[in-house]
């Protein structure tokens, strides 16, 4: 009798807990879900071809089993995570974060009952040591497709993904498949591009399928699906992890920035660094795109919606055929409008606010995607890729690296004249207001790392320095100057592989100190969104069939 009594209070202790959370937290939940600007994610499907239109359902189901692999990989059942959310509102913060943990607020749990997120996510066992995993002796432990998990006797083992989601993954396939057949011979290299990455959901190797993806130029639709990040792995910074990008290629923008990418030995042998730093040839047939996204699901979005990629990450397809570079302008138009134009007004001082517009948004996002391709790939130490030295800092820095060198390309173009249009002061000053944007994420992620670093260095050289008003004011003479110091910095810490170097530069000046706090802080009385969050699916999406009947009464 006396233990049903116990567990009759523990149940209702319990309840008053939920109860307590409903009534008191629900309120604040709200309100960060209210910081998120909502954003209908519309594509007019006829501007694509015939046979474009007719493949997008398939690809919408691949990308919505993807986004379910994702949720395994970042917190596990989602809908058991659901059923025990009783309240809509955590509901909904639930499913924007992935999870019971705030992606904005450095992970932490927001609701009761859970610990912190662990630092390896699903890819580990929680409870998983450095000293474990370097102890574990199993080859296929660093594959970026495979997972570590326990035996019931606690021994460690790992599982490749397409095993470990084996039904998912063939579910994938199928609907790639089905849309490469929609394709057929009508645009043959897309084509034959969906058949393979298909296979490549259940073979667990992506190299052949990349391939292909760079060679498939020709068509509008385009989709990036599988494993590819890393940066959810913040135990080894190994692990990828599924996401889907569903875009559309603007061809007018697309030509005009393709240019560009001519230019880059030019600028490698112009890196503010010692020569041997700056080996590496940066791959001319690297690829350069405007786009308008259709959907997103999984990595991509979680958290903070990623506005550009430069894409494959495989080294031995970027040596091969270079990369592409995927600016999403229709995503990217959404934040500079909701959220860095209403910053700019309350952080930058009043005499530079006028520098900031959306060209200069546009071209700093996309030579930092372009500036991925520069500096080195291997450590001149001991030969191996700089990512394998630096591990679990790695990615940070090399967000980092392409911040301040895609600035370093700019300012090295302007002086030129090869940019014809804008000012540096432009560039600048949007840059530094797009950081305030940035660094509303925290500083957990990779991106949210690189920029504190970045911001701290600022301001320790008086590049950026805060008024008594509360406002930012930006010395153009001495940004120009720090830009191409911290460049040279984490240059020089990518090509020694020096792993004591990386962690020393992020742990120290990848933080939010309290002034800059308070200063985000008050974004929130201006009600100024965090970020962005989607509408989107099939009926954001004019309907295709629709669509196709009217394109086949055009042409009749």
């Amino acid at each position: 009798m006396k233990k049903i009594l116990l567990y009759i209070c523990i149940a209702l202790i319990g309840a008053q807990l939920n109860a307590q959370q409903s009534s008191t937290d629900m309120v604040e939940i709200q309100r960060k879900i209210n910081e998120f600007a909502v954003i209908d994610l519309k594509y007019d499907l006829r501007k694509l071809r015939p046979h474009e239109m007719y493949i997008v359902p398939h690809l919408l189901r691949a990308a919505e089993i993807a986004d379910s692999i994702f949720w395994m990989q970042t917190y596990g059942d989602k809908n058991a995570l659901m059923q025990r959310l009783e309240n809509d509102t955590l509901k909904r913060f639930a499913e924007i974060n992935y999870g019971p943990w705030e992606r904005l607020n450095n992970n932490k749990p927001f609701v009761e009952g859970f610990p912190e997120k662990p630092k390896g996510a699903r890819f580990y066992p929680a409870d998983i040591t450095n000293e474990e995993f370097d102890q574990f002796k199993d080859s296929n432990k660093s594959s970026l497709y495979s997972i570590v998990k326990r035996d019931p006797q606690g021994r460690l083992y790992t599982s490749d993904y397409n095993e470990a989601y084996q039904s998912y993954v063939s579910g994938i396939k199928d609907y790639l498949q089905a849309a490469a057949k929609g394709v057929g011979r009508q645009d043959s290299f897309f084509g034959v591009y969906l058949w393979e990455r298909g296979e490549s959901m259940v073979n667990n190797t992506y190299t052949y399928s990349d391939k292909l993806w760079m060679n498939s130029q020709n068509n509008i639709l385009d989709i990036i699906i599988g494993p590819i990040e890393t940066y959810e792995d913040q135990f080894k910074g190994i692990k990828t992890a599924y996401e889907t990008y569903i875009v559309a290629k603007d061809t007018a923008w697309s030509k005009k920035l393709q240019r560009f990418v001519k230019l880059l030995p030019k600028l490698q042998e112009g890196l503010p660094i010692e020569k041997k730093y700056r080996t590496a040839l940066p791959g001319l047939k690297s690829q350069i795109g405007a786009y308008d996204v259709l959907f997103y699901s999984g990595d991509c979005n979680s958290g903070s919606k990623t506005i550009a990629v430069n894409l494959p990450n495989d080294e031995s397809v970027q040596a091969e055929y270079g990369t592409r570079r995927l600016q999403f302008k229709n995503v990217m138009k959404a934040k500079f409008d909701s959220i860095l134009v209403p910053i700019s007004k309350v952080l930058i001082d009043s005499t530079q606010r006028d520098y900031i517009n959306f060209n200069a948004f546009f071209s700093n996002t996309m030579f930092h995607e372009v500036a991925h391709g520069l500096g080195i790939k291997n450590t001149i130490t001991t030969g191996e890729p700089v990512s394998k030295a630096l591990q679990q800092y790695y990615s940070a820095l090399e967000e980092g690296k392409a911040d301040v060198l895609g600035l370093y390309m700019i300012t090295e173009l302007l002086e030129s004249g090869d940019i014809k249009g804008g000012s540096i002061e432009e560039y600048y000053t949007t840059f530094v207001a797009s950081i305030f944007r940035s660094v509303r994420f925290g500083a957990a992620s990779a991106h949210g790392k690189a920029n504190m670093v970045r911001f701290n260095y600022f301001l320790e050289q008086g590049a950026i320095s805060k008024n008594v008003s509360g406002t930012y004011t930006i010395n153009y003479e001495k940004m120009k100057k720090a830009v191409y110091q911290l460049s040279s910095i984490i240059l020089k810490i990518q090509g020694d592989g020096d792993i004591i170097a990386a962690e020393q530069l992020l742990n120290t000046k990848g933080v939010i100190s309290e002034s800059l706090q308070n200063d985000l802080n008050r974004l929130k009385d201006f009600s100024i969104p965090v970020d962005i969050i989607f509408n989107q699916g099939g009926k954001y999406l004019m309907d295709y069939t629709q669509a196709l009947k009217n394109e086949e009464r055009r042409r009749k």
